[in-house]
This record gives structure tokens, sequence and C-alpha cells, in this order.
């Protein structure tokens, strides 16, 4: 039970690190409503986010597009972590991604979705179900937009593969 709970508490901290920025209210001087904004399509959802690792505080997650894998590590708080699972697409605007999140107190699954909102150049994101909409991307892109953490290619790999074999000589 108390490393269930460590487990989640870690889990929790990842989420946190993973997004946050510009509120909606204060995007591009309050032009962007999130009511008025049009969910991104399957297709815009896949090129933003397919092939691509999005780069956190303290972790990183990949997209592959092969089987649609999800490989993510973390090192919240100096302890190490890692998940395996699955990315997906559950409907317009809205992308999830599902783990078994791995550290040396135990492991537990999580689920964590981002819906995605677009008005003129503007995207906007909020992490499901009771985040607070903020601005993804501006339009045009600005240098500390959330956006800019996305990069082509697999961050996650190598250092995934030190986290586990680290767990792995701690069991």
């Amino acid at each position: 039970m108390k490393s269930s709970l460590r487990t989640l508490s870690l889990i929790v901290a990842i989420a946190v690190a993973m997004g946050g920025a510009t509120s909606a209210a204060e995007a591009a001087g309050g032009r962007v409503n999130p009511q008025r904004a049009t969910p991104l399509t399957h297709k815009e959802l896949y090129r933003l986010y397919g092939q691509k690792s999005w780069i956190w505080k303290a972790g990183a997650g990949y997209f592959s597009a092969r089987e649609r894998r999800f490989t993510a590590w973390s090192s919240e708080n100096g302890t190490p972590s890692y998940g395996v699972g699955r990315w997906f697409i559950t409907g317009r605007g809205k992308l999830c991604f599902r783990a078994e999140w791995h550290a040396k107190d135990g492991s537990a699954p999580a689920t964590t979705c981002f819906s995605h909102r677009k008005q003129g150049g503007v995207i906007l994101q909020k992490r499901e179900p009771a985040g607070e909409w903020y601005v993804f991307k501006n339009a045009p892109a600005k240098a500390d937009d959330e956006f800019t953490k996305l990069r082509r290619g697999n961050y996650v790999s190598a250092r995934l593969a030190r986290i586990v074999s680290r767990l792995d000589k701690a069991e």
C-alpha cells in the first residue's frame, strides 16, 4: 500500500512537470477564447506528436509512430522512473497516453489526456479532465511556448535504458 501511494505520488509529480504555460485568458492579449476555438483533427494531432519527444522539466516522453508506442522517463525530485505504453487519439482534439510507470518502490498504470483547440494560428491545450486552457503554441510561435518542447526524434531511449537498468539492479 505504501509503495503504491509513493508510485501514485510520482505519477502526479510527472504530470505536473508536463505542462502549464500562459493561460488562455492571457493569450494573445485576450483574443483567444477556448469556447470559440475548434478542436484539432486526428491528422493535426498525429502530425503534432507523432515521432516526437516532449521534453519536460525533469524527463521526456516519446510518441513513436510504430504501434503508437509511448515511452518516457522522469527524475522528478531526484527519483528515477519510467513509463511504457501506448498513445492514442480518442476524438477530435484529444490525445492520451497510457503507460505502466515503474519506480524503485513499485509500478502503477496511469492514463494522461490533453485536449487541443485552435483559433487562428494559436493552439490551446488543456490537461483532462480538470485542467485549464493555456496557450500551447502562439501565432507566430514564441521561444517559451510549450510547443517548442516537442522535438522530432527519440530523446527518450538512451536515458530510459539507463533508468531501467538501474531500477532492475535495485530489485
